[in-house]
């Protein structure tokens, strides 16, 4: 063989090598990753993605399992159930995974409650966030998409994180504080799949098969798999919203002037107690209006760093210290929050400037919120008198949003299907704000959804636990029909009707002002309770009182409560008990607790025939049992 010859056939060896290898590279879904927590007691299953035929090889604590990818490329090996422990290091073929826990893994759903970071709440548990270190409770954070013409097989982001004073910032702190709180209970490791997004409505995690009885949501699925529609959509709406701003901006003329200036003569403006609404001294407009307001700080301070809270604005702002922006928020809902580095501020006089535009319906600073600037320990109150102008008037409205995000299927295929090859422990579910306006259906939805998310994880008895709706907007003098409370009734039944489900009730740690109260940890620790009694210890007390039957004795209405949540907190007044005759009106009970019954009367009514607890928006309602937790809102109709 002569040298040339003999040089063709090594080369042609070594780019067959390099080719086979290159083509057979292992490609594993993102969820199967360095840090994974694997589900216990469970077999167990890897998969991915390879050439065709290739033989892949998965070693894991000291065993090994082989399988072959089919003509598309996929294969997947099943592991036995394995107890809890780690870490431990798993090799697939070239690829070595590191730092793998076996333990339990929740998946935590649902919309901005659900997705709410401990950023949020750093002002309530500000020690959680300084202290937060424990290697056995991770997270996944599934990327926010949607997809509308078929249901993805992988996620195109996300990795596994350990809990620490870093990560934890944008860690889902419902789902934070249920796993603290379920690690504390048996020292098992603890996975947290977190998949939601802010606004979405049930139908947007539900597939195409799921929704075949709601022929109307199926349609508008359909519509948004058209992409171009989609980007016409998004470029009309975003051209009509530029044009909005433009035109609100060019005529402000605070932005003209620089109105946020420390040195600006204001001596002209009106003033304004905050929180308030400027609406109510001036016409009600949309547009912008500027606020101003001098603080003294005395010396030495000026040095340190310090925290702006502006509590919370409708809708935007944006907010000046001594005329250098210190921070802003561009919609309605989050709270306005904002350190304030050294250099900023100065010994003696200095000044706030706040532009606030509101676009549509009653521009306001949120009323029952803190604000005020702290500087070390020492607080200035930012209550009271405020200097305020007008920026700019607009004719309109500013443009709606279409939020094709939230549209049927488009989170399932996106944000669900790559999961459910998965295995899980249970399902965390926090949405339904988005439902009220047609709550009458959901719960349909969500029972056909949770037998639904079942199916496809190949696990019929898979558990659900449900947050319901918290306690929020202004409260009613008289018993009133309430879309929430409707809605809150809907999540009560599913809870009562499918099995191996749980419902967490929040009915007393909302906020009136606020669609996203800051309570998390108790829900976090509520929905705890129900999976340490479903999954764990069916002795555990998990629920407040659960009503159960109710029977009419003359003018009264005798109610009973599931045993074993019917030990009731005494109270000088039961409050919340709203009773109806047969005119169909409800007036308010009088309502006493007689040994393990409640009975309920209102002299006006002579032969009551239904009761309802707890039947508002943000009901003024009291009844709790020794565990502290309180009952679920209810109608006896």
């Amino acid at each position: 063989m002569n040298k040339t010859k003999f040089f063709r056939i090594i080369f042609s060896a070594v780019i067959f090598c390099v080719f086979g290898l290159v083509h057979a590279k292992i490609r594993l879904p993102k969820l199967v990753s360095d840090g994974m927590v694997l589900q216990r007691d469970q077999a167990l299953k890897i998969w991915g993605q390879a050439d065709a035929g290739e033989k892949v090889d998965v070693q894991f604590q000291n065993k090994k399992y082989t399988a072959v990818t089919d003509h598309s490329g996929n294969w997947q090996i099943i592991l036995p159930e394995m107890k809890s422990g780690g870490p431990y290091i798993m090799t697939v073929n070239e690829i070595t995974l590191k730092n793998i826990l076996i333990g339990d893994v929740y998946l935590c759903s649902g919309q901005s409650n659900m997705e709410l970071p401990m950023r949020r709440v750093k002002t309530v548990y500000p020690q959680e966030l300084l202290s937060a270190k424990n290697t056995n409770i991770r997270f996944f954070t599934v990327p926010q998409k949607y997809n509308f013409n078929e249901a993805q097989n992988d996620l195109d982001g996300g990795t596994w994180e350990e809990i620490d004073p870093q990560t934890i910032q944008n860690f889902s702190a419902v789902a934070y504080f249920f796993a603290k709180e379920m690690y504390l209970y048996n020292k098992i490791p603890v996975g947290i799949i977190h998949s939601s997004l802010g606004g979405s409505p049930i139908q947007a995690w539900m597939n195409a098969a799921s929704l075949k009885k709601y022929p109307e949501y199926l349609s508008e699925a359909q519509k948004w798999k058209n992409n171009e529609l989609i980007s016409q959509t998004e470029s009309s709406e975003k051209a009509l919203s530029n044009a909005w701003y433009a035109e609100l901006d060019n005529g402000d003329a605070g932005i003209k002037n620089h109105w946020e200036k420390p040195d600006f003569n204001d001596s002209d403006w009106k003033k304004m107690n905050v929180p308030g609404s400027w609406e109510d001294l001036e016409k009600s407009f949309d547009g912008s209006v500027w606020f101003r307001k001098e603080i003294f700080i005395p010396k030495g301070s000026e040095k340190n760093s310090a925290f702006l809270n502006l509590g919370r604005i409708k809708d935007a702002d944006v907010t000046y210290i001594n005329g250098q922006k210190v921070g802003n928020v561009t919609y309605e809902y989050p709270p306005r929050w904002y350190d304030i580095p050294p250099g900023i501020l100065k010994e003696g006089k200095n000044s706030i400037a706040v532009r606030i535009i509101n676009g549509s319906g009653k521009g306001e600073f949120i009323k029952d919120k803190d604000y005020f600037l702290q500087i070390g320990s020492e607080k200035i109150d930012l209550k009271g008198e405020w200097k305020y102008k007008v920026g700019t008037i607009m004719n309109r409205p500013a443009p709606g949003q279409t939020f094709i995000r939230w549209k049927p299927t488009g989170l399932y295929n996106a944000m669900l299907n790559p999961l459910i090859q998965y295995p899980i422990k249970a399902v965390l579910w926090y949405q339904g704000e988005s439902n009220t306006a047609k709550p009458k259906e959901y719960q349909d939805l969500l029972a056909t959804m949770i037998l639904d998310w079942r199916t496809q994880w190949n696990q019929k008895d898979l558990p659900f636990f449900i947050v319901q709706l918290a306690n929020f907007m202004e409260r009613k003098t008289e018993p009133v029909d309430s879309n929430w409370a409707e809605l809150r009734e809907q999540q009560r039944k599913v809870s009562q009707t499918i099995p191996n489900t749980g419902l967490a009730v929040t009915i007393d740690i909302g906020e009136w002002n606020d669609i996203h109260p800051l309570n998390k940890k108790e829900v976090g620790k509520r929905l705890s309770l129900q999976a340490q009694k479903v999954l764990f210890d069916q002795s555990i007390i998990a629920d407040g009182p659960l009503y159960q039957s109710m029977k009419t004795d003359g003018n009264r209405i005798i109610l009973s409560f599931k045993k074993g949540t019917d030990d009731f907190v005494t109270v000088s007044e039961l409050k919340g008990f709203a009773i109806k005759g047969n005119d169909g009106v409800f007036k308010w009970a009088n309502a006493k607790i007689e040994d393990s019954k409640i009975i309920l009367w209102n002299d006006e009514i002579k032969n009551p025939i239904a009761v309802r607890y707890a039947w508002a928006d943000n009901p003024d309602a009291n009844l709790k049992n020794k565990r502290g937790l309180p009952a679920s809102p209810f109608t006896t109709e």
